[in-house]
């Protein structure tokens, strides 16, 4: 099984040669993957009304789902920073992730929400529309608020989980191409 990757709309995703996008992820319309970042099993970017980009060294973990809303109905692109880790099992809708941000299993962010450059949207945690999770907090529940001010360290998980999951990635290409 290949990933399924096409253009929708005139739009094709352009994808970094060093990019890894596992079999059984969907990847379609303007959607823009940097160099290192990896798009994992059962993961679909759906780019048909509005632009998605993943930054550099970014990862987008098993059955996570990005999409977007047409600008004339007020959407935004889906925006994912650099070394960013996004866990399993997401919905980010019309989002943006900074640079180091980190989101956790299961999370969901609607439109227009943001997770800062060292902030942290916990496992479960439910984004409203328009939230910002600020650097150095972590939020949770449903919907998500402040749960607390992160530890020293806390605030580099997503760069450390974004360096294993390059590696990770260059394992899976590997395993298989040898298949």
């Amino acid at each position: 099984m290949e990933p399924i990757i096409f253009a929708i709309q005139g739009k094709s995703p352009i994808i970094h040669d060093t990019a890894f996008i596992a079999p059984g992820a969907v990847v379609c319309g303007d959607v823009e993957i940097g160099a290192n970042a990896s798009i994992w099993y059962g993961c679909v970017l759906r780019g048909d009304e509005n632009k998605i980009t993943i930054g550099a060294g970014s990862n987008i973990q098993d059955g996570t789902i990005i999409h977007v809303d047409n600008p004339a109905m007020n959407g935004i692109a889906t925006t994912i920073g650099e070394n960013v880790l996004v866990g399993h099992k997401c919905m980010l809708h019309g989002a943006t992730v900074h640079d180091g941000g980190f989101v956790g299993m299961c999370a969901t962010m609607l439109d227009h929400s943001v997770v800062e450059t060292g902030a942290m949207l916990a496992a479960g945690a439910f984004l409203s529309p328009r939230k910002i999770v600020p650097a150095g907090e972590m939020w949770a529940g449903m919907p998500a608020r402040k749960f607390r001010d992160l530890r020293e360290g806390e605030d580099k998980m997503a760069l450390m989980g974004a360096a294993h999951y390059v590696e990770e990635a260059r394992r899976h290409r590997d395993a298989l191409a040898e298949k």
